[in-house]
């Protein structure tokens, strides 16, 4: 079998999920023949790592990122930097005749995106953004769901997302707590929910307003909690043991072998403290975006909640879907621990004039309800599967992704609604699958197959 040579830049955390994809699972039909880190320690740990599966894989300084790919010759570009520096990579990339594989945000500003688009369409090479989101099973449904046209066109909806103080607090003792490395989480992390939105609903976003402030990690809450000795970091703090956002490395294996271990190399400091003057990043964050054919969806995004998931409600001209998920429903006092607790998912269609139905939904394995072992094996597994939803996303879909959160940033500074355009300018199309039809086919089985097992809910739904 024909292997597709990879090669990774950036060998963080999330790269090591790529890393143990190839050298394992996928190793018939995948190699990994270059890595590239500005760290030498952890570029050196990640080539350990997969040695015994690719002894023969090189390990480079980002200062010799092209002579990486000029030795190496990979047939694509893991790109896992930080947020800022993926345009410079993802060019860099095609420029030598790589196609390329972006975690998301594919960038954090409009100038970015044209660049890729530019660069592209001159290369002839092809930049996927991983938007595992999308590959999830009950998410999947959910834009079946939509498609069918059950509850019509849709002209409204509401979109609530509740980080934790596990997960959210952890934006805020890295890199990602300055705005120019990753455009904040209006960028770095709405961008996942951006797309599934424009993906749900199969249209463009066009105007945006938007409000965001840091409300709670600020140096006031941690005064307001007793933790007044606080460090620059976790690791030495004297309120380590008080601390509920705390994060011990000391008893993170994980965590200190690819960041700890190689602090010495750069300075840079994974335990940063969440209440840090320095961060310049809202965690409370609202907005009101404008779509084609006049859908208006309402956003929030918290970052300090105790329970983590969201909820989201279209509402149609024929009835209305609410879509919930709860992936963690509370945090050990301990803020590094999360109980084990199967996350869980919920879809309901009320057409108008009838009791709501609560669908039969799907589950799947691992991370993102079951999303990201979905992806990886379309990316690197030998398949000829059919991509009927376009789970895939493109350099187009990567754009619109985060012209939302500039948008979204832009409106913040300046108090005024922020058009679509002004971000990206005249940007190609993405190839979404069809939007809601306005169906108005009886409301059975027979006419749509999701419906078969759902139930009657008597008590309603709020």
């Amino acid at each position: 079998m024909l292997q597709t040579r990879y090669a990774l830049v950036g060998c963080g955390h999330r790269a090591m999920t790529y890393l143990d994809a190839i050298a394992g699972r996928y190793s018939a039909s995948a190699s990994l023949v270059g890595l590239c880190d500005t760290n030498p320690g952890r570029a050196e740990m990640a080539r350990a790592r997969v040695a015994k599966r690719f002894p023969e894989v090189g390990s480079y300084d980002a200062d010799h990122f092209d002579r990486m790919i000029g030795e190496r010759s990979p047939d694509c570009l893991l790109v896992m930097v930080p947020d800022l520096l993926h345009e410079k990579y993802i060019c860099r990339a095609l420029e030598a005749g790589c196609d390329v594989i972006v975690e998301k945000p594919m960038a954090i500003d409009g100038p970015s995106c044209v660049r890729i688009a530019d660069t592209e369409r001159r290369t002839g090479r092809h930049v996927t953004v991983t938007m595992n989101y999308r590959f999830s099973p009950v998410r999947t449904l959910l834009k079946e769901v939509l498609m069918s046209g059950v509850v019509g066109a849709i002209k409204s909806v509401q979109f609530e997302w509740r980080l934790d103080t596990h997960h959210g607090a952890d934006y805020y003792r890295r890199w990602h707590r300055r705005i120019a490395n990753a455009g904040g989480l209006f960028v770095h992390k709405a961008s996942h929910h951006f797309d599934l939105v424009n993906w749900w609903l199969g249209a463009l976003p066009t105007r945006v307003y938007a409000k965001g402030t840091r409300q709670f990690y600020r140096p006031e809450t941690a005064d307001a909690l007793g933790l007044t000795r606080r460090g620059e970091r976790c690791t030495g703090c004297p309120e380590l043991a008080r601390c509920n956002f705390r994060l011990d490395l000391s008893r993170k294996d994980y965590l200190r072998s690819v960041y700890s271990d190689h602090e010495h190399n750069d300075g840079y400091f994974r335990d940063r403290c969440v209440f840090s003057p320095e961060i310049d990043i809202p965690d409370t964050m609202n907005a009101v975006i404008d779509y084609e054919r006049g859908t208006v969806l309402n956003y929030s995004l918290i970052a300090y909640a105790p329970v983590e998931g969201y909820r989201i409600e279209f509402e149609g001209t024929r009835g209305r879907i609410i879509h919930t998920n709860i992936e963690r429903p509370w945090v050990y006092t301990d803020g590094n621990l999360a109980p084990a607790v199967d996350e869980r998912n919920d879809i309901v269609v009320q057409p108008l004039f009838q009791k709501p139905l609560r669908l039969k939904v799907p589950t799947g394995k691992g991370l993102h309800s079951g999303g990201d072992i979905i992806m990886l094996d379309r990316l690197f597994a030998e398949s000829d599967e059919a991509d009927p939803y376009r789970q895939f996303a493109d350099s187009r879909a990567g754009a619109y992704s985060i012209a939302v959160g500039v948008a979204a940033n832009r409106s913040i500074a300046t108090g005024l609604p922020v058009d679509i355009e002004e971000v990206l300018g005249t940007f190609a199309r993405p190839d979404y699958p069809a939007g809601a039809t306005d169906s108005h086919a009886p409301v059975d089985a027979a006419h749509y197959p999701f419906l078969a097992g759902a139930a009657a809910i008597d008590e309603g739904v709020a």
